[in-house]
């Protein structure tokens, strides 16, 4: 079985603080940031909320594509997000 590696978007709230990763276990990666597990950024502004996810299968892809969401402005991320979640549900069900 081929691993996937996930590009997400983590939000404090609707149009809030946005933080994006990359992570091979989506499940687990979600669930440290929900628990405050890693002191950072994502513990320091509340940012617990999946709201969009893109599995790759290959490992530089998903880095590539991380990079580039990074260097995105926040009104190119924020429409990313609301053309597949429009509603901000945190897809974290959805995807584990």
């Amino acid at each position: 079985m081929a691993r996937t590696y996930w590009v997400y978007i983590m939000a404090s709230r609707r149009n809030g603080t946005l933080y994006t990763g990359v992570t091979s276990d989506i499940a687990r990666r979600v669930m440290e940031h929900k628990n405050g597990a890693t002191a950072g950024f994502t513990q320091r502004y509340c940012v617990t909320q999946l709201v969009h996810a893109e599995g790759f299968e290959n490992v530089d892809e998903a880095l590539a594509r991380e990079k580039a969401v990074k260097k995105w402005r926040c009104a190119w991320k924020l429409e990313l997000i609301e053309k597949e979640n429009p509603g901000w549900r945190d897809l974290y069900d959805q995807v584990i």
